[in-house]
């Protein structure tokens, strides 16, 4: 099989790459940086230019899957030109894609793309599933919507389509988790809010893997990319903290203080989704990571090396 990943060059793209390589599947990419393209048997990259609305077609051969990665980090000061970014960085290319397929002879039947549990309404309540049909009021979920939207249009053209929506990502080599670790290792570590908000996680190894299961299940519609036991922020601070023998001794971040020095964008450290993900382990996927603990405990492990 090939498979042709957007954001193969990203920290959840990488780890798939990886998972790709060890199961024989071959990968194209798609990358803005001509000094990125790499031409492996295996690994083959090709230029792509959202903005101008350029793609090199070629990058389409006996490709039969696309993982689709690609979008602007939310985590940078949302002003409104990055706003649209991150924004377009999702639909901009998602339609980009689409236009070429049907312009182009391909053999792609299945596009499993990334999406994210901040479509979901900020609660400390309600435990969500991928059928509730409320959304958030806040910009993310707006995002959510619209890259969804954008992913399903390929369906017209027979495509099979899986939207997985994806929750904290959690990895020693990037994201959060050396964000939370580092300032704990300093004794500067602390709790944002009432630190009661849900944190619906997952690790980047589960979630490099269930990208590869809906594939080889070729399952298709809305999942929910997170593990099986969601915690509050005060526990995930709580326990990176006890596994690096360390005390959490600062107060709890206020947030008027985080919307000061981060405007907009502090949103993503308060809100509170907690999210069920019955819907992919009843579909037969098994969790290495099931226990904040257990992924804790190798998480810091790979941090330290």
């Amino acid at each position: 099989m090939k498979v042709l990943i957007t954001g193969a060059t990203g920290l959840i793209g990488k780890e798939i790459v990886k998972l790709c390589h060890q199961s024989n599947i071959d990968v194209n990419y798609l990358t803005t940086s001509t000094s990125k393209i790499d031409s492996k048997p295996n690994y083959r990259g090709y230029f792509w230019d959202p903005k101008k609305r350029e793609l090199d077609a070629e990058c389409f051969d006996e490709v039969e899957v696309i993982i689709n990665l690609v979008g602007a980090t939310v985590a940078k000061r949302w002003t409104s030109s990055y706003k649209k970014e991150i924004l377009e960085s999702r639909t901009g290319t998602a339609s980009l894609i689409l236009e070429s397929l049907k312009n182009t002879k391909h053999s792609i039947r299945h596009i499993v793309s990334a999406s994210a549990v901040g479509v979901y309404p900020n609660s400390f309540q309600n435990y969500y599933t991928e059928d509730v049909s409320e959304q958030d009021s806040g910009f993310l979920a707006e995002v959510v919507t619209q890259w969804e939207n954008a992913v399903l249009q390929f369906e017209t053209l027979g495509i099979g389509v899986s939207l997985l929506r994806i929750g904290l990502v959690l990895s020693a080599r990037g994201g959060a988790f050396p964000k939370i670790t580092k300032p704990i290792q300093i004794k500067l570590g602390a709790c944002f809010g009432s630190g009661k908000q849900w944190q619906s996680w997952i690790h980047i190894h589960d979630l490099a893997r269930m990208f590869l299961f809906v594939i080889e299940e070729e399952l298709t519609g809305v999942f929910n990319a997170v593990a099986p036991n969601p915690v509050s922020n005060e526990k995930l601070t709580y326990i990176i903290a006890e596994k690096l023998n360390e005390k959490i001794i600062l107060p709890n971040v206020p947030k008027f203080l985080m919307k000061l020095i981060l405007g907009e964008m502090h949103n993503i450290l308060f809100s509170s989704q907690r999210v069920c993900n019955d819907k992919i382990s009843t579909a037969g996927f098994i969790f290495d990571y099931d226990n904040i603990r257990s992924a804790v405990d190798v998480l810091i492990e790979d941090f330290k090396k």
